[in-house]
């Protein structure tokens, strides 16, 4: 006969062994497994330790189809022995705040219930307590404008990040900005979800065509995945896409920038390059030459313009002639805007 120590042994097993909701499995399945584990027990033994440990823990039973299947509630607490230490609960506190939107949707299922857990661990201790403390002294600060991300549908979320996993096709329902109709995606290959500040983004192909595209994800309005599995694109690869400039919206091919920077304006540049062949040198009037190869787009611009007279571009000669236009533009905004009544 089992002592009350083995029985014990064998029940946080048992425990461990249950799957969380939707998932779910028989009192024979987990009397396999623990024999595999070492315990010697029959079916009857498990079905009488399930249905007195659902006296007392979250777990059910889904008696709709025989064989009857057990699960832990979907929004039922973690199980673990030990609890969390609070160096444990600090990372998963941080994980939730800064990967929400780049773990699947089965993983952030996973870990919801540890994600509680670490918060109720951290609330357990003192506010002084350096592991709670430390979630008040780290920020990520973005480098442009922070904005507002927009509302993005749970639903359609779910479905395009399950489908990327399981490599299926998509039919998507898109509605473009400003646009009053819903454009319908038939047939939707993902390739990869990019997160770029508050919006997310999936890098996909559309039908038969081999041209990589990307939709933001929260303008989908409906969203289905489909059986058919979805069309690899060969040599793809999302590190190269990214670093080819697509998400700053490119503008032409990559040029060589030669601009002069105030020194308080680039010397960032010295210990930040823009580019792996940047040179960045002093010059006789006490400003900073700087050459370096870049992919040619809409961000560089923007991101030129924001040091304002800073910076004073050379070469090529087309883009230098792009942001004296602005800036011409700009002064004759002001300049209206200054005769203007207060």
């Amino acid at each position: 006969m089992a002592t009350n120590q083995q029985s014990l042994l064998r029940q946080w097993h048992m425990l461990r062994m249950v799957p969380r909701a939707p998932l779910k499995v028989s009192a024979r399945e987990l009397c396999e497994r623990l024999c595999a584990a070492g315990f010697a027990v029959v079916k009857r033994t498990v079905e009488r330790d399930l249905k007195e440990l659902s006296d007392v823990f979250p777990i059910v039973a889904d008696s709709r189809d025989k064989p009857y299947g057990w699960s832990w509630l979907r929004e039922a607490s973690s199980f673990d022995l030990p609890g969390l230490t609070l160096p444990e609960a600090l990372t998963l506190s941080l994980v939730e705040q800064h990967l929400q939107h780049q773990l699947p949707p089965n993983a952030v299922d996973a870990l919801r219930p540890h994600f509680q857990s670490a918060a109720r661990t951290l609330a357990a201790v003192d506010d002084a307590a350096a592991p709670r403390a430390w979630l008040g002294k780290v920020r990520s600060v973005p480098p442009q404008q922070p904005l507002l991300p927009p509302r993005m549908d749970d639903d359609c979320q779910r479905v395009v990040y399950m489908a990327l996993m399981q490599d299926r096709q998509l039919r998507l329902h898109y509605r473009k900005r400003d646009a009053d109709a819903t454009i319908v995606y038939p047939a939707v290959h993902p390739l990869a979800v990019v997160q770029r500040g508050g919006l997310v983004y999936l890098v996909c192909t559309f039908g038969s065509y081999d041209d990589v595209r990307t939709i933001a994800l929260h303008r989908l309005q409906q969203a289905e995945a489909l059986y058919e599995p979805a069309r690899r694109q060969p040599g793809f690869d999302v590190d190269a896409f990214i670093a080819s400039g697509e998400f700053g919206v490119i503008a032409g091919a990559p040029i060589t920038l030669r601009a002069v920077f105030t020194r308080a304006a680039g010397e960032h540049l010295f210990e930040t390059p823009l580019s792996a062949d940047q040179v960045l040198a002093p010059d006789a009037a006490g400003g900073l030459q700087l050459s370096a190869t870049v992919p040619h787009t809409r961000a560089l611009v923007w991101w030129l313009l924001g040091f304002g007279d800073g910076v004073v571009i050379q070469e090529p000669a087309g883009l230098r002639a792009e942001l004296a236009g602005i800036a011409r533009r700009m002064a004759a905004a002001y300049g209206t805007a200054a005769s203007l009544p207060a």
